[in-house]
Parts: C-alpha cells; structure tokens; sequence
C-alpha cells in the first residue's frame, strides 16, 4: 500500500503545471519527479540502545529539452505554483548550458504508461513498527551473543529506507510507485590482548519488511547468531594462510561484492564510455568489444532486470518513465550488453533503453543506475557439499569484507569473513588473512563450477555511490556458490607488512 499522505499531495496538478510551463517557453521534452526519501535506523551497542532517528526530505524535480539541451532545477514545495517556477529555472538552465553542450540529446522512444502505480510487496511496515520494538530486539540478540566467554563486544543496528515517486512527463506517462527497503546486521567482537577479531550476520539487505528481521522464516538468524562465537573463536586460533594458488568456493554471500565491483560496474555504459569515471573509474569493457570481449568462462551468464522479487533495485518504471525489464549483460561468458538510459540507447542504436536512470532525491538529475545483476545458477548444479567435495586443494569462502579494485574495474582484490580449509573434498577448520587476488576477465575465466538453484541467494548493498555531486543507490547481486579454479591468494598479514 502506497503511502496516503503521499498520494494526498496535488501530485498530477502540480507535474502538469510544470509541464505546461516548460512547454510554453519552448520546451520539446519535460519530465518531472514529485519524490519523498524516508529513512529510518537504530542501533545498541552491548545489549544497550544508542538510539534511533527517522528523516523524511520531499521534493520536485524538473529535466526540460530545449534544442538538444538539457536543462533542470528542483525546489521543495509539492504546489503548481513552485513546479512551475522550478520549470521555468530549468529552462534557464538549458539556455545556460546550450553554448557549451557538443551534440544535440535525443531520447530513444518508449511507450506511454499512464496512469500506473507499483510498490514491493511489504508484509509489516517498517516505519510502522514501535521504537520500543525495534530496540528490543537488537538488545536480545546482543544480550544473547554476550553471554558467551567468546565475545567481549556487539554491535548492532537496523534500517529502513522508502522512495516514493509520482513521474509524469510531456509524452503522457504517469507512474505512481513505493519502494521499501531493510536492513539488520549484527557484529560479534572476540577481544584479547594479542588478538582483535569480529564477525557480522550475513543477512542482506533486501526489499522486504520488518518481517525479514524479526523472525527466522527467511533469514535464519538463531542458528547463524547462535554461531558467531563458534566461528570467532576458531578464528581467532586458525593459522594464517599460505600465499599461492587456490581452487575457491565462493559462498553468495561474498560473489555478490565481486559480481557488483568487476561486473555491475563495468557494465555501466557510462563508464564504457567515458562519461562517468567517479568511484573507481571508467571500464575496460569498451563498446567496441560488444558481442565479442570473453568476459569469463562458458559457464557465466549474468542478466540485468528490475523485477526480481524483493530485489532492491527492482521497480515499476525507472526515472525516465520506461517499465522495468530484465536482459542479458554476459551470456556464455560473452559481453552481450549494457546498462542504459534513454540517451544513450538512442545515441548508440540500441533502439529502447533497459530502464536505468534514477536519482536518489528530486534535488538530484537522473543518471544511470545498477539494476539487479545476477550470475545465473546452472539448473542441474550441485549444493554446497557435492561442490566442496570435487575439491582437492582450495578455500571456502563466506561473507564480505574488504576489497580494491582499479580504475578500469580490471584488477581486484577481495577478503571476506570466513576462510575454510578444504582438503581432499573436506573442510578441515578454518584460516585466516586471506585475499584472492585477480585481473576480471583471468577470474571469471577461472568459472569452473556454479551450484544449483537450492544455492542461490540474493546478496547486495543499500549505498552503492556513483556521480558527482554523489548518489547512492541501492542494488542486489544473485548467485550460486561458485567454484573458481587456481586463483592467487595473498596473506593479508604478510601483504600489510611489507
């Protein structure tokens, strides 16, 4: 249900008065976003509230042609009469940038949506929940972990976050749409005097509601908080790994950040081209390789969509008012496509856009944003325990951490919070200080196994940044554990003393 206070603002009165303005002072192309950001958090810290806070910012948004030209401005009032100023700012704007601006902008067509309204399926609002509630569990989860000798600290904390958005535009697309968004991660701190080691959930973020967090219906989270202590204690004992090549099982809940950083990132066409080159660079899958760069091996396919369930990137419509597909980035290990917008699909023949252009707040201008990038599972795989068994001398690999990647999403380097020893199709305890280190194409080359359905999850992240001034957006990453054949492994230990 899309909030009614939203829905009661003069949403269509005041997008059609902006329109009419921009019209009448020569417009050819206007589009408007009437948008409000919700966010809300909490956090305790050993069994003890911090506190918690909730922010809402509403606004409009206005992105006018005028001969080629793009032109916007936005303000804070919801009314005709403000739209239309803001309208009229955003021309000048366009008349601003006309002398500089090198090609003319045209916009690859898309079929007219009127009158359609779209929100992710929520079983219990987040924003409706008590603080007393929220606060509760985050000090009995804590209180539950410090009792164990093993953890001398926790942290913990939610989120929440909600876009609503009333699009409407000069060609008569009109699109009403709520996305809702959580996220809950605890932190376990096993402290000694030669040793300081933690671990977190792995639970994603996803596009659900207090439903995923409270219960253990689709997060187990008594059995994997139950052993955190467990795991830091072995950690906490494990020897450190030796440097050289490894077969790696990839648990989802660390492939995830490598798909987003050397795949979703370099399949942006921006970046391909040239246009973006904030956070970590432009890519090195250029246009010209289109159909023919071997990304990775026969075994890899990853798709762009907006419609995974309870993805966070899945929509209705995006910010340009196309409707949400789904499409192939790497299919049989071969680069296929790309990210795209209105604009640019046009300017390099791909007839329609794939939906990708947001912006975080009406104050901001579309760009071109991630979807939902996934690496296929293969449908007859293995689960996790037949993958590690076919392994004679390799690591398992669950949860992120941190990672490094270069300017041309080429290089990489990944850790993650657990490290199991595999032996002779075995795992034999735990190892710590470990990074697998790689070029993107060597990596994805090295695909030599994914696991079945029954392995798939939806991983991903709630502030991936790109754009200047900055953005943040927020995107899943599906995938199987994966098998990866002899890739380089750094000691993280031996590497920071160097």
């Amino acid at each position: 249900m899309i909030e009614q206070d939203f829905q009661a603002l003069p949403l269509a009165a005041t997008a059609h008065a902006a329109i009419d303005e921009a019209r009448r002072l020569g417009a050819e192309h206007v589009d408007v976003r009437i948008s409000r950001q919700r966010t809300r958090s909490a956090t305790a810290r050993d069994a003890r509230p911090l506190g918690a806070s909730s922010d809402s910012t509403t606004g409009v948004g206005v992105r006018v042609l005028v001969d080629g030209v793009w032109g916007f401005a936005a303000g804070g009032l919801v009314t005709p009469e403000s739209a239309a100023r803001v309208a009229a700012s955003a021309i000048g704007m366009a008349s601003v940038a006309a002398p500089v601006a090198r090609e003319r902008v045209e916009l690859a067509g898309e079929p007219v949506h009127a009158g359609q309204a779209w929100a992710n399926p929520v079983d219990i609002d987040p924003f409706e929940v008590p603080d007393a509630e929220v606060l509760e569990l985050l000090e009995s989860r804590s209180a539950d972990l410090l009792s164990s000798a093993e953890v001398q600290r926790v942290d913990a904390r939610f989120l929440a976050s909600r876009d609503l958005t009333y699009y409407a535009d000069s060609t008569g697309t009109d699109t009403l749409q709520q996305r809702t968004r959580v996220h809950g991660e605890v932190t376990a701190f096993h402290i000694t005097e030669e040793r300081f080691d933690d671990m977190s959930s792995c639970a994603p973020p996803a596009a659900r509601g207090w439903e995923y967090l409270a219960g253990d219906d689709l997060w187990d989270w008594t059995s994997e908080l139950s052993s955190l202590p467990t795991w830091l204690a072995e950690k906490a004992l494990a020897p450190s790994i030796e440097p050289g090549r490894y077969d790696l099982v990839i648990d989802p809940t660390n492939l995830w950040l490598t798909i987003h950083e050397s795949v979703g990132h370099a399949t942006e066409l921006d970046r391909a081209l040239g246009y973006e080159a904030n956070y970590a660079g432009t890519s090195f899958a250029t246009l010209d390789q289109l159909g023919s760069l071997r990304y990775g091996s026969p075994l890899m396919n990853v798709t762009g969509d907006r419609t995974a369930p309870h993805g966070l990137a899945t929509v209705g419509y995006d910010d340009e008012g196309v409707a949400a597909q789904s499409w192939d980035l790497v299919r049989g290990g071969t680069l296929v496509g790309y990210q795209l917008d209105r604009r640019m699909a046009a300017e390099h023949g791909f007839g329609r856009s794939n939906g990708c252009a947001f912006a975080d707040a009406a104050v901001h201008v579309p760009v071109q944003r991630m979807p939902n990038v996934s690496l296929q599972p293969d449908p007859v795989g293995p689960d996790l325990d037949a993958l590690i068994a076919g392994v004679q001398d390799g690591i398992y690999i669950v949860g992120d951490k941190s990672w490094s990647i270069d300017m041309q999403r080429y290089n990489f380097q990944f850790t993650g919070q657990r490290f199991l020893r595999i032996r002779s199709g075995r795992v034999v305890g735990q190892v710590r200080d470990v990074a697998y280190q790689s070029s993107t194409p060597d990596f994805w080359g090295r695909l030599r196994a994914l696991g079945g359905p029954s392995t798939y999850l939806l991983g991903g992240a709630l502030n991936c940044g790109k754009a200047q001034p900055g953005q943040v957006a927020a995107v899943s990453h599906g995938c199987p554990v994966a098998l990866f054949e002899g890739v380089n492994v750094l000691n993280t230990e031996q590497e920071g003393h160097r």
